[in-house]
């Protein structure tokens, strides 16, 4: 296994810009999960179309394929500490004015759908100028143990914290998960903007560089990287069948298992769980196996977690299945991201990211759709079969891809005369 490849390495220095950012991700992930788990529930009280439900996650994934390239781009030009606190400002005042809406009784499927697709459209350039700041906040040795904390960090606030909150939220009244998440996103934006970080250094442009050019430039970095590639194939696969899954998880829990809203609090905290076991156990697995070889595992192990979902008729069989998916979640989300970092030039991670991100969650939509109508035609416990049969295909993609010491593909000439300016 090559240095660059290392997801363990020495841990990351916690005072200063890394606290910081930990922190606000961590307190913008408590609010997220308000958010995650209200609004299926709220659109559940308004509809019982399961097409309709899955509708308004499906619509949270259309921006990653519409503006997922192009926050990429911009991500690699702008101050990247300066766009995430504007984003999550303005984010923060959505959420509030959605929150006053749902106070006053008029929420509607569409005005949630409307929702989902702001909130992500802002979050194409928040996740991809998050990808590429932290590289300049920690050393690269400490990359692998800083994503561990964030995304370990991000569960224990979002799902140990902020999911099981959700019923006694909404007991205190529909609008209140939203107000909380409003107040998150602003506290963030606030941490964010305390960061003191210079700016990274960046090659100067070409004379007539666009956009259009810097994007291609990013998605040829991608194709030409073998690792990347496979992992961006087989990320796609399973996200078609992880927006089926999310989309029908609360017809699963509320429609199957008759667990109602406590039932669906509980395999929320039950996947928070597994993702915190992932994050203690990806060092040590990781230095065994290696990064790419780590995905194939946990990809492998998450089907049978999936079989046991939509085969067995108890809440307990579902909450240790969701745990084990949740686990073997995290150890692909933190090498992936890893490697992505590691393996992207410094001037490119923005794009490489919004490339990789845009294929990967491109089938999220059509799988959403997919689980509602696979659980209107065939039984409310069909969408995590079907989602099984993804991850099949997922790791029969990555299986080229997971020789250990692939070397890193710098970008070619072509791809060297569109990087993005200072």
């Amino acid at each position: 296994m090559t240095a660059v490849e290392r997801t363990g390495g020495r841990a990351p220095v916690w005072h200063g810009g890394f606290g910081r950012l930990w922190s606000a991700a961590v307190l913008s992930s408590f609010g997220d999960a308000l958010r995650t788990a209200a609004l299926p529930l709220l659109a559940a009280s308004l509809t019982d179309r399961p097409l309709l439900i899955a509708s308004v996650t499906a619509c949270g994934y259309l921006p990653w394929i519409v503006f997922g390239l192009l926050g990429g781009a911009v991500a690699d030009r702008v101050d990247q500490r300066r766009a995430m606190w504007t984003v999550d400002a303005v984010r923060g005042l959505l959420v509030a004015g959605f929150a006053v809406v749902v106070a006053l009784g008029h929420a509607s499927i569409a005005l949630l759908i409307a929702l989902a697709f702001a909130l992500t459209t802002l979050q194409t350039l928040f996740d991809n100028a998050a990808t590429a700041l932290l590289p300049s906040l920690v050393e690269r040795q400490a990359l692998g143990s800083a994503n561990a904390r964030l995304m370990t960090g991000q569960k224990i606030a979002g799902g140990l914290v902020g999911a099981p909150a959700v019923p006694v939220l909404i007991a205190a009244g529909a609008a209140v998960p939203f107000l909380a998440d409003a107040a998150t996103f602003l506290l963030a934006a606030a941490l964010v903007a305390a960061l003191r970080t210079a700016a990274p250094e960046r090659a100067a442009r070409a004379a007539g560089s666009t956009l259009r050019r810097e994007i291609a430039a990013g998605l040829r970095t991608l194709w030409h990287d073998r690792a990347l590639r496979g992992l961006c194939a087989a990320t796609a696969l399973c996200n078609i069948g992880m927006g089926a899954l999310i989309a029908t998880l609360v017809i699963l829990v509320t429609g199957w298992l008759h667990a109602g809203s406590a039932g669906y609090a509980a395999v929320a905290t039950a996947y928070t769980v597994g993702g915190l076991a992932g994050g203690v156990l990806n060092r040590w697995i990781t230095a065994g196996l290696g990064p790419l070889r780590t995905v194939l595992l946990a990809g492998t192990v998450q089907i049978g977690a999936l079989l046991v979902m939509g085969t067995v008729r108890s809440l307990t069989a579902l909450v240790a299945a969701l745990a084990v998916f949740g686990s073997m979640g995290m150890l692909w989300n933190v090498n992936t991201t890893t490697l992505m970092q590691q393996r992207a030039p410094a001037d490119m991670v923005g794009r490489v990211s919004s490339a990789f991100r845009t294929l990967a969650v491109a089938g999220a939509p059509l799988g959403a759709l997919l689980g509602g109508a696979v659980a209107t035609a065939g039984g409310r416990n069909t969408p995590p079969l079907l989602t099984a049969a993804f991850f099949v295909l997922s790791v029969t993609a990555l299986i080229p891809a997971r020789k250990p010491d692939v070397p890193v593909v710098a970008p070619d000439d072509d791809v060297t005369t569109a990087r993005a300016p200072g």
